[in-house]
């Protein structure tokens, strides 16, 4: 029963870390690290720029070696990498196709290099798009080019799929087009998908866990459903806002006509309401507070 219990228990966790450490020259990339991912998520890596992200998502895939203990679908990244890729996919970036291969041969490409890639399956949603497989990517729009790399992507059958900044230098338009894409198209509860991004505001309806990194540490980590219960922002008047002060606000911010915003931590919305208008803050607004340096 126990030996049941601690293998489910290992499967259900697609990613294990402790006390990971990564340092380059002088900058200290991450900073005794720490966290846990469960199966059937879709996790918000957030942070400025240098905050950690990529080298967390590097040393997740087996790119550089690292000091600390830290397991992916079971498998140590640094000594199993060949079989933990088999159930990897990893996307930098949407333009990374090079600009004279053809639809044909990225599919072909795709599939010789990874496993779990079915061609069917690619071609069945390439056949709802405008794309022909004698198209090179060069006479594509960014709209084509999107819904190409999604028909890569969604036809891989990977356990985990990991996106550092997918969508960087498309338009607003594509960039909703990918996730709400990748969300009806590609994710379910066997797989797992970690994403970084700068649009926070693009991808907060689409997560169910969030992580905020700071310094090569991780300072939040909580799913949706509980940052919305933690967290309260409410609106005050001139007149209440000494009163809203005395409450030990993580953060402030002010309004035109003598308004503030001012965000609570733990703190009973009951309580803020007899202050002025209550809300759930926004993922770009609790962000912006974890990152000034006053609250962790």
């Amino acid at each position: 029963m126990n030996i049941a219990a601690a293998n489910h228990t290992a499967v259900d966790r697609v990613v294990s870390a402790h006390g990971l450490r990564k340092a380059y020259k002088n900058k200290l990339a991450l900073d005794n690290t720490s966290f846990d991912i469960e199966a059937g998520r879709i996790i918000g890596l957030i942070g400025p720029n240098g905050a950690g992200k990529t080298t967390a998502l590097k040393a997740m895939l087996g790119l550089i070696p690292f000091d600390g203990q830290l397991q992916v679908l079971g498998r140590d990244p640094r000594t199993q990498r060949d079989e933990l890729m088999n159930d990897v996919c990893f996307i930098a970036d949407v333009a990374v196709l090079p600009r004279w291969i053809r639809v044909s041969q990225a599919i072909e490409f795709v599939a010789g290099v990874h496993p779990r890639f079915d061609s069917a399956r690619c071609e069945r949603f390439l056949a709802n798009t405008q794309l022909k497989p004698n198209m090179r990517v060069r006479e594509l729009s960014k709209g084509m080019i999107v819904q190409l790399h999604l028909a890569l992507v969604m036809a891989i059958d990977a356990k985990l799929l990991v996106l550092d900044e997918p969508t960087l230098g498309l338009d607003i338009l594509y960039r909703k087009q990918f996730y709400q894409r990748l969300l009806e198209d590609y994710f379910d509860e066997q797989k797992t998908i970690i994403v970084t991004t700068h649009q926070v505001e693009e991808i907060e309806h689409i997560l169910t866990d969030v992580m905020f990194i700071r310094d090569g540490r991780i300072v939040l980590h909580a799913p949706m459903e509980d940052v919305g219960e933690r967290y309260v922002e409410v609106l005050v008047g001139a007149d209440k806002a000494e009163a809203a002060r005395s409450l030990k606000p993580i953060d402030e911010r002010s309004l035109p006509f003598g308004k503030t915003v001012l965000l609570y931590d733990g703190v009973p919305q009951s309580q803020l309401a007899a202050l002025g208008e209550t809300r759930t803050p926004g993922l770009a607004d609790l962000f912006v507070a974890t990152m000034k340096g006053t609250y962790a």
